[in-house]
């Protein structure tokens, strides 16, 4: 059964946030952190992964983004923090 995940990607603690949804995290961070694709996060140079969710289906991945993006920033900041409170990249726990 193929995974969906919806992420969050950092410039860093307290920084720029991005959040995303991808059926495979590990290239899509990798694509981030060498700034494969020009746009939002080559630009403010969002790279550390603070945060990710597996869904298990597309329609409920694109919900829950929709859903976190229109949270307040403190509660963005909030779900980070209740795992980890440093902000630690989260990449090298993923591949």
């Amino acid at each position: 059964m193929k995974k969906f995940y919806v992420y969050m990607m950092a410039s860093k603690k307290d920084g720029v946030l991005y959040i995303g949804v991808t059926s495979d995290l590990v290239r899509r961070v990798w694509e981030h952190k060498n700034e494969i694709v020009k746009g939002f996060t080559e630009k403010y140079k969002v790279k550390k992964l603070v945060y990710y969710e597996v869904l298990s289906d597309a329609e409920s991945a694109f919900k829950r983004e929709t859903q976190m993006k229109a949270w307040k920033r403190n509660w963005k900041i909030e779900l980070i923090e209740k795992e980890d409170r440093e902000w630690k990249d989260l990449y090298d726990e993923i591949v």
